[in-house]
């Protein structure tokens, strides 16, 4: 699951602070208001993110990725869903909330809504992860949504597929205890927006009892993580 929390840092402060400089004629040290509201910086991170992400996915593309995808052609149909599979997998396995969390600190509705779209042998080792959501959602409060911004089928036949897609993961968290609002008291809850986080994945689906179903995905040029082995396991987690 760290391919899709690693982002979430609960508990960070947000840096605002003020510039000092001299007044013009009288020496003396005037302090300026606060730099532009820091959404300004997100949305510009962001915007570039998107570029970068989808400039990365058509490089992927043209150096290799659709070499399989020409014996495809003639599966339109099959194109088609493969890839609005791959998308709805992808926001689903992305999209969670402290409201989604029952009385045992579970995420039922999270849980049900990636199954209906993986196959049992993924729902196995996805059942023995999830928790790692789950304890991040109950202990810090995260919200994340996922965005798609492009899918390409790389290959696909009559009863398995492989789909590439990029997008982003955007995270936030509560900070504070207090009844959320606009005051500055210190101890009044605000929500605190992270940078998006894109990502890349090949997504395989197969086909079981006539229905497209995910049965893996795994992270393009991901960095390595120690002891991370043959890597067979790295689209299990959320």
């Amino acid at each position: 699951m760290s391919v899709l929390t690693d982002l979430a840092r609960p508990g960070e402060s947000v840096e605002t602070g003020s510039v000092e400089t001299g007044s013009v004629g009288t020496g003396s040290a005037t302090r300026y208001p606060e730099r532009p509201p820091r959404w300004r910086t997100v949305l510009a991170v962001a915007l570039t993110l998107v570029v970068v992400a989808c400039l990365a996915l058509l490089v992927w593309l043209t150096a290799g990725g659709r070499a399989s995808a020409d014996g495809g052609l003639d599966h339109s149909e099959e194109r088609e869903q493969v890839m609005s599979l791959t998308d709805q997998f992808v926001k689903r396995l992305g999209t969670y909330s402290p409201d989604m969390l029952d009385d045992s600190g579970q995420m039922p509705d999270y849980r049900d809504q990636v199954r209906e779209v993986i196959t049992p042998k993924f729902a196995a080792d996805f059942d023995k992860e999830v928790a790692t959501a789950e304890q991040l959602v109950a202990q810090g409060g995260i919200t994340r949504t996922a965005d798609v911004f492009a899918t390409a089928v790389s290959s696909v036949d009559d009863d398995s597929a492989r789909v590439l897609v990029a997008g982003a993961f955007t995270d936030s968290y509560s900070q504070g205890t207090g009844k959320q609002g606009s005051g500055q008291g210190s101890g009044q809850a605000r929500t605190v927006d992270q940078e998006p986080l894109p990502f890349r994945f090949t997504v395989d689906l197969v086909v079981i009892e006539g229905e497209w179903l995910v049965d893996d995905f795994t992270p393009v040029s991901a960095p390595a993580e120690p002891g991370a082995g043959d890597g067979t396991t790295e689209g299990s987690a959320p």
